[in-house]
């Protein structure tokens, strides 16, 4: 009873706050004059994606700048200042007509600010280790404000058990956390095909979580529908997920349709993990904006694009912030009399360190960080704030390595790391490393000037689980013929433009390609350079061993998907049989699997203590180029046509078959014009 009177209580108080207020503004006389002038609905919109576990601020380099950047803490106090500013109560309840509409929707009543995140919100940084007993991710986002988010495809890089275990910690942790939206799984075709274990655990999962295809929220008085959706691009680049999706497009269609027949929804919100590209035609996002016009808003992620201004299509709106948190994205929109929105203003916030951090969202992302070292670090030796090396080299970016495409000495160290570690192990088994393979898509951050810790060594490759249940992917061998690594050379100098995350950075292989000659025959040199750095030709049927990561592994048919079976290459095991498990040639230290970022870390232990305070020192070997990927930029025509491979020539012939093709059309059409233009002068003829 009495609870029942103090919210009769604050109802009334809150109406006569209203009121004061409208009398305030607008003075009684003028308030119906007002309620027309202002009757518009209005929201502000605040959004991240592709956070990657990026809870804390981290140093990188931004715009060539060395900068330390991001934070959830800083996040968290630009969403409080914005809701401070209470734009809801101040903006729309301001007329007495306006109260009433207040009060007949009090309990569903909120005035604050939306705020979204579109997936990719694990995989990046020592804290994910704690992904399935913390998820401290998705709560974080919770802590954030955060209402909804959509699934990622580095999400389901635990495997399935890993993200129900990871939904499951979350749904029981008490905190809240976002609504998680999906609308485009294909429950129905696994169910006839019957679940697999790890499908049924995923399913599980999400029932214990109350995963949606979408959900309507109060914002003030505007009623927003968001749903989520998760991309074409984004499966390809989840090997390791066993959901299966319908189009992304029809089932955004068919969730729409949906709302529209069964919500009295102001806005449609869609949050998105497909993204943008600048080729308008493979842009997933543009396409599904294209193909489903009511949409309002589209936050694209997973291709970490930073939109400066939105792209717009007809009246759909679509935004995007880059990845890591390095930037909060915001928008406000204003209703038209049409009932679509009008963007009256759209910002990218930088998270510099001149934003203040809140306190409380600080101290639950230090709660969660302290477990990281007990429960993951120390199996391998090793504490998150160790020192692992000193720097003075100023390391390329991450953005030059995608945008760049030439040599990098960032992917030059990490290749680098593998060889060494694999010859380092315990485990080696005494046959040389040929070559080794960093494709930049693995690559997740640079190195900054200053100390090189642990947690920056992972942050640098944080990718995915071994075999072993352990976070963090092993590396592999595979055996490549000569033949076959003249095709690697050629998939990066012709491919990679196309899949700049297919680029790669290697030890041992070295090549030249002029970017001018026809794709697919671009490469001009290519040859091995052995440990005492001699020059070393390809043989076209010999076996060299090859050391990549896990994943590079089992992406490697996206790249031959991307040629269309052009290019293609068959990873062997050292007897010449093809792989067919690339768990099955998984390369071990200790009896354990050796991590890729272990290799990292032990690599940059090994350099030399040059100025001897007991820390190892970056070799300023590191600040220069060493010829393993020479850009020959000439556009003489000899060298354009010099040496054309079989690519060349099949690619030339099928160009003058289409040219013969064309010139006989056009005799074709040339012999009818001649031939009914002979007709109607016969015909004129014989009228006369």
């Amino acid at each position: 009873m009495l609870r029942e009177k103090i919210k009769n209580w604050k109802m009334e108080l809150a109406a006569v706050l209203v009121f004061v207020l409208v009398l305030g503004m607008t003075g009684l006389s003028g308030s119906v004059k007002a309620a027309d002038q202002t009757d518009l609905k209005t929201i502000d919109i605040m959004f991240v994606h592709d956070t990657h576990s990026h809870l804390n601020s981290f140093s990188t380099v931004v715009d060539e700048k060395q900068e330390m950047i991001g934070g959830f803490a800083r996040i968290k106090t630009l969403i409080d200042e914005q809701k401070e500013k209470d734009p809801d109560t101040y903006n729309k309840i301001r007329t007495v007509m306006q109260v009433q509409r207040a009060l007949d929707s009090y309990q569903n009543y909120d005035p604050d600010t939306l705020v979204v995140d579109a997936g990719d919100f694990s995989m990046g940084t020592l804290v994910q280790t704690v992904f399935e007993t913390q998820a401290a991710e998705i709560r974080m986002l919770g802590a954030l404000g955060c209402e909804a988010t959509t699934l990622g495809n580095h999400e389901f890089d635990y495997r399935s058990k890993g993200l129900a275990k990871m939904l499951e910690t979350a749904a029981e942790s008490g905190d809240t956390v976002p609504e998680l939206l999906v609308c485009n799984i294909n429950w129905d075709a696994m169910e006839q095909q019957g679940f697999s274990e790890g499908q049924q655990q995923i399913r599980d999962a999400f029932t214990e979580y109350g995963v949606k295809d979408y959900v309507m929220v109060q914002k003030g008085d505007v009623r927003v529908a968001l749903l989520g959706v998760f991309g074409k691009d984004a499966l390809a680049c989840a090997p390791t997920c066993e959901l299966q999706f319908t189009d992304p497009v029809e089932a955004v269609k068919k969730t729409v349709a949906e709302i529209k027949k069964n919500e009295d929804a102001d806005i449609i919100v869609c949050l998105s993990h497909s993204g943008t590209s600048e080729d308008e035609s493979k842009s997933e996002d543009e396409i599904l904006a294209k193909k489903v016009p009511d949409l309002d808003v589209i936050v694209s992620a997973h291709t970490h694009t930073k939109l400066d201004e939105p792209i717009v299509h007809g009246d759909t709106y679509i935004v995007s912030a880059g990845e890591y948190g390095k930037y909060l994205g915001s928008l406000s929109l204003e209703q038209k009399d049409d009932g679509r929105w009008n963007m009256k203003e759209y910002k990218l916030t930088s998270i510099e360190t001149d934003i203040a951090e809140n306190a409380a969202t600080q101290e639950e992302i230090n709660s969660f960080m302290a477990t990281v070292d007990t429960d993951y670090l120390a199996q391998f030796g090793f504490t998150r704030e160790q020192v692992l090396a000193e720097n003075d080299v100023a390391f390329d970016s991450l953005e030059d390595l995608y945008n760049i495409h030439t040599e990098h000495n960032l992917g030059d160290l990490i290749a680098d790391a593998y060889a060494y570690a694999v010859t380092n192990s315990t485990d080696y088994n005494g046959t040389p490393v040929d070559v080794a393979i960093a494709p930049s898509g693995t690559i997740r951050d640079t190195y900054t000037k200053g100390n090189i810790t642990v947690e920056d060594v992972f942050n640098s490759f944080s990718l995915g689980i071994g075999a072993d249940g352990v976070p963090g992917y092993p590396l592999i061998e595979a055996y490549l013929t000569g033949k076959e690594l003249k095709t690697v050379a050629e998939i990066d100098a012709s491919v990679s433009d196309l899949m700049t995350s297919a680029r790669l950075y290697m030890y041992g292989l070295q090549f030249t390609y002029n970017p001018h000659r026809m794709i697919l025959n671009r490469v001009t040199d290519v040859y091995l350079l052995d440990a005492d750095g001699n020059r070393r030709e390809l043989e076209d049927d010999k076996l060299y061993r090859v050391v990549a990561d896990l994943y590079s592994g089992q992406m490697l048919s996206a790249v031959t998907k991307t040629s269309y079976g052009l290019l293609s290459v068959v990873p062997k095991k050292a007897d010449g049989t093809p792989i067919e498990n690339f768990e099955d040639v998984i390369l071990t230290d200790n009896g354990g699997e050796l991590k890729a970022w272990t290799a990292i870390a032990h690599y940059m232990e090994s350099f030399p203590d040059e100025n001897g305070d007991g820390i190892a020192d970056i070799p300023q070997y590191y600040a220069g180029l060493h010829e393993r990927k020479v850009v020959d930029d000439s556009a003489n025509l000899i060298k354009l046509i010099k040496n054309p491979n079989k690519y060349a020539v099949m690619i030339a012939g099928i160009v003058l078959i289409a040219i013969l093709l064309v010139v006989l059309l056009i005799r074709l059409v040339l012999k009818l014009v001649k031939y009914q233009t002979g007709k109607r002068r016969s015909g004129s003829k014989a009228g006369e």
